[in-house]
């Protein structure tokens, strides 16, 4: 008698019927058998490179110097306020930090600065002017120039001062007393020296 031709999985399964478990074993192993190859790097998982996790291959330079501006003024105002908090009368510290604040429009931050620098230091030319500074870019021009005056009367050489001056009135609108104000002081023996 002629009998069909048996495949070997025919006679597998007649010698041992597989259970439906060692079936899907055997499905799962063919299937995911080639996630653990090395020629298939799309299928494997590999860490992504910083740049192109960023995209920074589409960030242009002028992007990348601000981002790293940035940065620089985060941890710039941390290491301020901790020369602060060491050392409350550090002038230079509350100086640069109220410049970086007003550069990142918290002047209500900055003015705190201010304020703080004063109580430890009350008078000090530098830490009135800063708070000045800080008065005028909040738009209270009056109070800046009370400000500047006080401190011109106790320096009335202070050409830094006298320009601060003269540049709140300009921006409060009185224009003619602030070019008087910026005029150098060449009657007074500080003045600066012309060149010839």
């Amino acid at each position: 008698m002629n009998s069909p031709p048996t495949t070997f999985a025919a006679r597998l399964y007649a010698f041992h019927p597989p259970s439906g478990l060692t079936l899907l074993a055997l499905f799962a192993t063919f299937m995911l058998g080639g996630c653990a190859s090395l020629d298939h790097q799309a299928i494997s998982v590999q860490e992504t490179p910083r740049p192109e996790l960023l995209g920074a291959k589409d960030i242009d330079s002028a992007m990348r110097e601000r981002i790293a501006l940035a940065l620089l003024r985060v941890s710039d105002e941390e290491s301020l306020r901790e020369a602060l908090k060491r050392k409350p009368d550090n002038v230079d510290a509350a100086i640069s930090l109220t410049q970086a604040l007003l550069a990142q429009k918290r002047a209500g931050e900055a003015l705190e600065v201010a304020d703080k620098i004063l109580l430890a230091v009350p008078g000090d030319l530098r830490a009135m002017n800063a708070k000045g500074v800080v008065l005028d870019a909040e738009g209270r021009h009056d109070e800046a120039q009370a400000l500047y005056r006080e401190a011109l009367a106790a320096a009335p050489g202070n050409q830094m001062l006298r320009n601060n001056l003269g540049l709140s009135l300009a921006l409060a609108g009185n224009a003619d007393t602030g070019h008087a104000s910026l005029q150098p002081l060449s009657h007074e023996p500080r003045a600066l020296a012309r060149s010839p």
